[in-house]
Parts: C-alpha cells; sequence; structure tokens
C-alpha cells in the first residue's frame, strides 16, 4: 500500500522553522490503528489525515474533506498547524481549483481560504476563566520558578492552562526560559490539562507583535509545540480582551519561531493567518 505524503513547515515562509506536520492523503479509509502507527512513525507534534467523504471526490476539484490530526500518542480534537499544513497540500501541491476550502473535524466544520502568500484558517475562539491559583500553584512552580505571574485562565474547551508572566518581562525573558515539560505530569495534579500556554505582553506600538507565547503539552506526547493554532484560539481571546484589539499579530517563541496575524470576529470565532513552507513529497509505502 502506498499513502502520498508531505512535510509542511506551517506559520512560516522558510522552511525549517515555523510548526512541521506531517499531511497524509488518503484515497481509501485506512485502518483505525494505522493512524496513531503513523503518526509514531512520522514524529512530529502532529500528523494530519485528509480523507475523502464520498466515492468520485477528487483532491484537484472537490472543496469538502475529512480531516483527523494524530500527535506521536493520541488523536487531538483540533489542530490549527496541520490544518493550515493541509490547507497548503491541497491549494499548492494539488492545486485545489476552490478558493475555500471546508474540513469536517472533531471541532466541527474549519475553513481555509488563500489571501495572498497566506493561509486564513476559520477557528472556534476559546473563552478562558480565571483560574484559582493553589490548584495549579505546583505546576507553574514547575514552569516558571519564580517569575512573577500576572494572570492566569483555563479554557475548559481545549483543556489549556493559559500562564501571563508580568508586563516587566519581555520577550527575551519568554525565549531564554528553560523549561522542562516532563516535570509537569507529576505537577499536574488537577486531572484536568491537555495543554500550558506561557504568555507575555507583547509591544505592538508601531509593527511589533501584540503578544507572544510558548507552549507545552506533555499530556499528548508534545514537549514543547513550535508554533500552535489551537492555542491561538484561546490566546486571541484573551488578549483581544486584555489589549481592546480584534486585529492582531503574534508571535510563537519557540526555537524555530513563527507569527500568526490574528483577526478576531463577531460570531464566536476567529481568523488565524499564517504562511507555509512545503520542505518533502513521498509516499509511505507498507
Amino acid at each position: 500500500m502506498q499513502i502520498p505524503i508531505f512535510t509542511v513547515d506551517a506559520f512560516t515562509n522558510r522552511p525549517f522553522s515555523g510548526n512541521p506536520a506531517a499531511v497524509c492523503l488518503l484515497e481509501n479509509d485506512l485502518d483505525e490503528d494505522l493512524h496513531q502507527k503513523i503518526a509514531a512513525e512520522m514524529n512530529l507534534s502532529e500528523t494530519a489525515f485528509i480523507r475523502k467523504l464520498k466515492p468520485g471526490d477528487d483532491f484537484t476539484k472537490s472543496s469538502c474533506f475529512g480531516l483527523r490530526w494524530f500527535t506521536p500518542a493520541s488523536e487531538v480534537p483540533l489542530c490549527g498547524h496541520a490544518t493550515l499544513a493541509s490547507a497548503a497540500v491541497l491549494f499548492h501541491v494539488q492545486k485545489n481549483t476552490n478558493s475555500v476550502l471546508t474540513f469536517v473535524t472533531l471541532s466541527g466544520e474549519l475553513k481555509a481560504r488563500q489571501v495572498k502568500d497566506h493561509i486564513v484558517l476559520d477557528l472556534p475562539l476559546y473563552t478562558a476563566h480565571p483560574q484559582e491559583l493553589k490548584e495549579v500553584e505546583e505546576l507553574i512552580k514547575a514552569a516558571v520558578g519564580d517569575m512573577t505571574v500576572q494572570d492566569i485562565r483555563y479554557s475548559p474547551d481545549t483543556k489549556k492552562l493559559l500562564v501571563r508572566l508580568s508586563d516587566t518581562y519581555d520577550r527575551s525573558v519568554l525565549e531564554n526560559l528553560k523549561v522542562n515539560a516532563q516535570h509537569f505530569l507529576s505537577a499536574e495534579k488537577t486531572g484536568k490539562l491537555k495543554g500550558l500556554i506561557l504568555t507575555v505582553k507583547g509591544n505592538s506600538s508601531g509593527k511589533g507583535h501584540d503578544f507572544y507565547s510558548r507552549y507545552f503539552a506533555p499530556w499528548v506526547g508534545v514537549l514543547e509545540d513550535p508554533v500552535t493554532g489551537s492555542a491561538h484560539a484561546v490566546l486571541s481571546s484573551y488578549w483581544s480582551e486584555q489589549l481592546g484589539k480584534k486585529e492582531m499579530l503574534a508571535f510563537q517563541c519557540s526555537r524555530r519561531g513563527g507569527e500568526l496575524k490574528i483577526s478576531v470576529r463577531g460570531d464566536g470565532r476567529v481568523d488565524i493567518a499564517g504562511q507555509t513552507a512545503v520542505v518533502l513529497k513521498g509516499n509511505l509505502t507498507f
């Protein structure tokens, strides 16, 4: 059996930066256990599987596809960067003729459209609610030590904890922070977390970034994710409220790094735009 597979760096226009995702094009249904085996084999933070929804669908002409995402350890309900990568494979490699693509996913229907040199994702917007420190104090200490924390929020929809560091810290402090995410597994006592977001306010006077972040998800087998669309579905809601802005520019400060253009809409959703670089094309053979 052969399956076309691609590696796409998302939220960047340069190869070997941004967040890499593997993308598989499924002509036929795949045995359920093979999704996870392939994701483990690829060993990237996410492997996406695009499938045809009905006989006669075509990767070049059809506008609606099924989409699933797997980390090396488990299936996840939402992955922004692998959705961006999937749209890039359809638009740029398969030369899909539609202006808008719809993906049927565990998070409902997600849309992707081309706007100049960016692909814009239409994602759910998730609210994060105030979180009591004492419930997560040990986890936060494992993440940031004795650094000053300004705000703590929890998103029940995504099971992500958002930790805002003091505005006295800048981007370099977040970038240089040494984090051992493996320690989070024993420090997290609530049993309700799947991801930890660390964020600081940016300097958005002029053309700077409005906010910066890093994202850790050892609970799903990803110690640190380079650039995370789903985390920005939470961050967008938070920082839009904090800054009083609907249009924002964000940067995720991982070693690879990546930029996201954000537009918070009035219908409970958010447009997140990024660029991509296709770095590998081939076939899985088994």
